[in-house]
């Protein structure tokens, strides 16, 4: 079932021209509109469904640093500074909290694992410490009974999936963009091969720049649009719980991933296992993914179901005075995976006893958007002037979003950027070097 989210009421009448069109309303999308908007940008955002209706009201609400691809970093950093001041600039409640974020150890090699990763961020001065003994039990209670380290970020935090994208909204709002949800964007208007504007499902918009912040619909609409883009879905499953006394420290093991929520639950998902079920784009893109599926072979647990035979029925193509599969589908609302979240919470009772009695209030999963790398694509797309493309968070965009955020409405605007964007640049796939449709 898809979790409560803070709801945001859509604007009302469509504008016939604005400077630039966001395609998306989750944590991506609204944090783009927030910074373009405060540099005085006029904006309207586009979303088919409801602000934050996908994955980013449906992921962990981890906000980390900690354990990130080297090059996304100084993006989390930035990230977490933008989070820590999030509640006061959006003068709303985002749930961000800094309790900390610890990775649980059981093993020497997964030691080993973490020390390295540590290696290559020491020159970032992250504050992350290998915690053994006293201290990590002093750091986590009841930790040292089942492990032998923990890898502890004090800095690192969380916050609350189903607050946060409608507060950047609102506060978007405030600073003049327009925020029209069930109104889907069927596709891109070019005029001498510039973006020029877009044609949604209520009319067209006029604009000088495009963002497609798009999640797990990101390659659909791209494709439509000219730009072959690698980009899988991942089904990620989460349960959350009543509330009990447990640790304030966000935590996972090797097996289990908890954290603290505002209403004194726990949201609680398997770690180191995703589902993804086998559709058409995992054939037409498998040269592009097939060494990170069997560097990941033990995590991903590939299957046939629903969404395989849903996306071989999909439309691919499409003209802009069609009906899109986006107005077929306003939001992703996929079935949690039980058995893994029943093997994350066997693990996770027998690691802390206080979760042995918890009660479950409801389990729901999203469809994550993964690149080949698991690193994402924030970038122009060069063969487009106009159109810029924020995707492939591959479940990591909800701690990132407000850095992703800030770093796209630096490219958008041409201002300096916040971080430098070359590890996010569309170009490193061979894909799209060599291809602009699929």
């Amino acid at each position: 079932m898809s979790p409560p989210v803070a709801p945001v009421a859509s604007d009302i009448a469509l504008p016939d021209r604005t400077d630039v069109v966001v395609i998306g309303g989750g944590i991506i999308g609204v944090s783009t509109a927030l910074f373009l908007a405060e540099k005085g940008t006029a904006v309207v955002l586009c979303e088919k469904g409801r602000i934050g209706g996908e994955q980013s009201s449906r992921n962990w609400g981890w906000c980390r640093t900690m354990g990130r691809d080297e090059a996304e970093i100084p993006l989390a950093m930035e990230s977490l500074r933008l989070w820590r001041d999030m509640n006061r600039r959006t003068s709303r409640e985002t749930g961000f909290r800094q309790p900390g974020v610890m990775y649980l150890c059981q093993t020497e090699a997964e030691i080993a694992a973490q020390e390295a990763w540590l290696g290559q961020a020491s020159q970032y001065q992250v504050d992350a410490r290998l915690l053994r003994g006293a201290a990590l039990e002093a750091a986590m209670p009841g930790a040292s009974n089942g492990f032998i380290a923990g890898m502890h970020t004090p800095s690192d935090g969380r916050a609350e999936p189903a607050l946060a994208a409608p507060a950047i909204a609102e506060a978007a709002r405030d600073h003049g963009a327009r925020i029209f949800t069930e109104t889907a964007v069927r596709g891109i208007e070019q005029t001498g091969g510039r973006a020029s504007g877009v044609v949604t499902e209520r009319g067209r918009i006029a604009c000088q720049s495009v963002v497609l912040a798009g999640g797990a619909w990101s390659r659909l609409f791209a494709g439509n649009a000219g730009l072959d883009l690698p980009q899988l879905k991942v089904l990620g499953s989460v349960f959350r719980t009543k509330p009990l006394a447990g640790p304030e420290v966000t935590a996972a093991g090797s097996v289990f991933a908890f954290r603290k929520r505002m209403d004194g639950g726990y949201s609680i998902a398997r770690r180191n296992a995703n589902t993804a079920e086998i559709t058409p784009d995992h054939f037409r893109l498998l040269s592009d993914f097939l060494p990170s599926l069997i560097k990941s072979r033990h995590e991903i647990r590939l299957r046939l179901g629903k969404r395989s035979w849903e996306e071989m029925r999909t439309a691919r193509r499409w003209s802009l005075d069609e009906t899109t599969p986006f107005e077929a589908v306003r939001v992703l609302d996929p079935t949690p995976n039980q058995d893994i979240l029943a093997e994350a919470r066997a693990v996770l009772a027998k690691a802390f006893p206080v979760f042995a009695g918890l009660e479950m209030v409801e389990s729901w999963a999203g469809l994550m958007d993964v690149t080949p790398d698991a690193v994402p694509v924030i970038d122009k797309v060069s063969h487009i002037p106009g159109f810029f493309v924020a995707t492939g968070f591959s479940g990591h965009g909800f701690g990132i979003g407000p850095g992703a955020g800030r770093l796209m409405a630096d490219l958008v605007a041409g201002d300096r950027t916040v971080v430098d964007p070359t590890p996010f640049r569309l170009n490193r796939f061979a894909r799209t070097q060599t291809r602009h449709s699929a």
